[in-house]
């Protein structure tokens, strides 16, 4: 169901399939840096992992591409509130229709993991020194980082 939606729905800027067609539970998606941002131009890969009782609950999503921003940790991870567990974040950050809902598609996660690209958080980083640097200084060393991340996307894109 989910790759029959995906088939009759792209989305501009992402390209997503099944890592393996024997498991559904595993897709690798590539994220086209969206235009007129500092990702522009990269192509960015990245795994999503489904829970066994998806759509109750959201999956993860983890960069293998290099990419530094304020909401993707060192190790890759993707931290934003649509794939977060749902109901009453304990923090008090987010309202409970922010976070995961089983209405969510593969679209809308990409859909909003493409906004995250143009438009960061740094109020709630999982990488702290990317968040720090968005903030003190977008067009300095944060700027540096993402051009080498986006260069070094576009030499391994076709590995």
């Amino acid at each position: 169901r989910v790759k029959q939606s995906l088939n009759k729905n792209p989305v501009e800027g992402f390209s997503a399939g099944l890592i393996d067609d024997d498991d559904i539970y595993k897709w690798e998606v590539v994220i086209i840096g969206p235009q007129d941002t500092l990702f522009e131009g990269g192509f960015f890969k990245a795994y999503l992992t489904f829970p066994y009782d998806y759509p109750l609950r959201p999956p993860k999503m983890k960069f293998i591409t290099e990419i530094w921003h304020p909401n993707v940790a060192k190790n890759g991870d993707v931290c934003i509130s649509i794939l977060h567990e749902p109901g009453e974040d304990k923090f008090g950050y987010e309202k409970p229709e922010e976070r995961w809902l089983p209405i969510h598609t593969v679209e809308t996660i990409m859909i909003s993991v493409i906004s995250m690209l143009a438009d960061p958080n740094s109020d709630s980083p999982a990488n702290v020194d990317a968040a720090k640097e968005w903030r003190e200084d977008p067009n300095g060393e944060f700027k540096r980082k993402v051009a080498r991340c986006v260069r070094k996307s576009q030499e391994m894109a076709f590995d």
